[in-house]
């Protein structure tokens, strides 16, 4: 830590807390200028913009408070904050040299903004302060050191971590081994994160061609500020997602993003231990949805198919004594059939408002309703029939169609 001579520390007292009150305004101009100049901290803001802003100014406020003394800003706290911010842009993809111009825009901030506090001040031109310049930039130097150090470490351990490793530690965690310390501990180290947080699964069945139906997910999430690792399982893509703080709508928004078909995902889970069940639970949910459907729903979206799905012979049976003979009506009014009972099913059981639904009069769906009563065996107002019904629906796969003229 820059010792300063006692009229300098004095000083620098005096305008410290003004520069404090400056950081909102330090961060705007220095966010406004790596937006300008810098392409790949474009792309950061726009996969998360407010990363961006909370790591600029966490960083401006490290520099101020180190430039003054401040107990958090003693260097070895500076520098294993300036080597996590290494790691973190290594593992974003953001050029080494974009990250290290990042850095010296932060000491140009911080050092004009301290001679324009000192000029409103109205102490002019101080020479006090020409002492502080060459703390600034030793101070941001070692800083930037850190930064490389950290990069690079990171560019390491992905090299090192390739596809295979990768999913030996995924076959790991979706196999139970999460409740082996050992291998949670040589699974952190290999994936450079924390496993015992909040994890989700995610699992993206391949398309008709065998192609992944989930675009770059690791590095496409990494850029926001989630970790995870990826691998294939029985033809699927599957990934454990390392949440952090970041909110799970935030996350299934940027993998519908993502998405060129079906997308299960699990609910939240708290460690490795957990892993091996939530990837069943999106393995489950991803299986409920037609092989077309570009869709990313979680496990609680679809708890009845998810029962449905789980025991074929059942849903095969209910299916069968639900509807029965309405699916071996002629193609033309099985549909309309089907069509009739899902909107009625949707209307609570108003014809009424199926009628609207339909874009027909009440009286045809009366009429309907009383066709599907003949063929199923089953009327329409008893509360257990329309239930088997629904699950029967469900389970046979029928999906209201859009709105059409009846």
């Amino acid at each position: 830590m820059q010792r300063f001579r006692p009229e300098v520390a004095a000083r620098l007292g005096e305008l410290a807390p003004h520069l404090f009150d400056r950081l909102d305004a330090m961060t705007d101009r220095m966010v406004e200028v790596l937006l300008r100049t810098e392409p790949a901290y474009r792309d950061l803001a726009v996969a998360d913009a407010s990363e961006l802003r909370r790591s600029v100014r966490a960083g401006l406020e490290r520099g101020v408070r180190g430039l003054i003394g401040a107990t958090s800003g003693d260097p070895v706290t500076m520098q294993a904050k300036a080597h996590d911010v290494g790691r973190r842009r290594a593992a974003q993809g953001v050029p080494l040299e974009a990250v290290l111009r990042a850095y010296r825009l932060g000491g140009q901030v911080t050092w004009e903004t301290l001679l324009a506090v000192s000029q409103d001040r109205g102490t002019g031109h101080d020479t006090l302060l020409l002492e502080v310049a060459g703390s600034v930039w030793r101070t941001n130097d070692v800083e930037c050191g850190a930064v490389a150090e950290g990069y690079r470490e990171e560019q390491r351990r992905l090299a090192a971590a390739g596809d295979a490793a990768r999913q030996r530690v995924l076959d790991g965690l979706l196999d139970g081994r999460g409740g082996d310390p050992a291998f949670v501990r040589s699974a952190s180290e290999l994936l450079g994160v924390s496993l015992e947080g909040r994890l989700l699964a995610v699992v993206a069945p391949s398309d008709s061609s065998g192609e992944p139906t989930l675009a770059d997910p690791g590095p496409g999430l990494a850029r926001r500020g989630v970790r995870s690792v990826w691998g294939t399982r029985s033809g699927a893509q599957v990934g454990v997602l390392m949440l952090g703080v970041r909110r799970t709508t935030d996350v299934l928004t940027w993998l519908s993003a993502m998405a060129t078909g079906p997308v299960g995902v699990s609910d939240v889970v708290e460690g490795a231990a957990a892993a091996a069940g939530a990837y069943r639970l999106a393995e489950t949910a991803a299986r409920t949805l037609p092989s077309g459907d570009r869709r990313v729903v979680t496990i609680d979206d679809r708890l009845p198919e998810a029962l449905l799905s789980n025991s074929p012979e059942i849903s095969s049976r209910l299916v069968d004594r639900s509807l029965g003979r309405l699916l071996e009506l002629p193609e033309d009014e099985q549909v309309v059939l089907l069509d009739t009972l899902a909107a009625f099913l949707a209307a609570d059981g108003s014809p009424t408002r199926a009628a609207d639904e339909l874009y027909c009069h009440r009286n045809t769906v009366m009429h309907r309703l009383r066709r599907i009563e003949s063929v199923t065996g089953h009327k329409v107002t008893d509360p257990r029939a329309r239930l088997l019904w629904q699950l029967a629906l469900l389970g046979a796969g029928t999906q209201r169609p859009a709105r059409h003229p009846a």
